[in-house]
């Protein structure tokens, strides 16, 4: 990995924030921070934090042994389709991690993960691929997390939860604990509010906001 390129695809706000992750993850393996770049067509010359910023065209022609990108993109259902694109063009998926995320036991992470100072993962835990978690969020024991699902700061994710895929989750937002064989379902691109505590199951597609939650009108 040591003659790979790596990129951070946005140089937006999310973009900037994992970027000095990536950079020390790169510097605790030992490779160079000159291989990292900010990939964004719309910022292509400029330099951004230290880094340049170059193209998706110009990042797949750069020689390189090999090419690793984590997707910086708070929108899940636009991280899946940048994933699939870089699929195509031989481009790896990047797990960044900060150096103080909690891991305990038996967490199983999907590829291209984020997951942001202060971030825990208890036990039993099953994420799919992409996932953001980001500053001081929280996943509690026996909860299954689709793909492409986004937790803005401060989360908290109560134990026996299903989320389902592209689900976003407001700054602050508290999910109520299920119970075992019972869990209290997230669906399938829904959205919770900022700082919404959710006690009953949200269905697919809906926003829910509010304490206790409920549907937004």
């Amino acid at each position: 990995m040591k003659d790979g390129l790596y990129g951070v695809i946005g140089a937006g706000g999310c973009g900037r924030g994992v970027l000095p992750l990536a950079r020390q993850q790169l510097l605790a393996d030992g490779i160079g921070v000159e291989q990292l770049v900010f990939v964004d067509d719309a910022l292509a010359g400029k330099i951004i934090n230290g880094h340049r910023v170059v193209s998706h065209a110009q990042f797949i022609a750069e020689p390189a042994g090999s090419r690793h990108a984590v997707i910086a993109v708070a929108n899940g259902k636009v991280r899946e389709r940048i994933a699939l694109h870089c699929q195509q063009d031989g481009i790896l998926p990047w797990t960044i991690s900060a150096g103080n995320v909690t891991i305990m036991d038996d967490v199983s992470i999907g590829e291209g993960a984020i997951l942001s100072p202060f971030v825990t993962l208890t036990s039993n835990i099953i994420i799919g691929r992409h996932f953001h978690a980001n500053l001081y969020s929280y996943v509690e024991h026996d909860c299954v997390i689709g793909d492409f699902v986004t937790f803005a700061p401060g989360v908290k994710c109560n134990g026996n939860i299903h989320i389902g895929d592209h689900a976003y989750v407001g700054s602050g937002a508290i999910i109520r604990q299920g119970k075992p064989g019972q869990p209290l379902l997230i669906g399938a691109g829904a959205v919770v509010g900022m700082g919404a505590v959710v006690t009953r199951d949200v269905p697919n597609g809906v926003t829910v906001v509010g304490n206790p939650a409920r549907p937004l009108a």
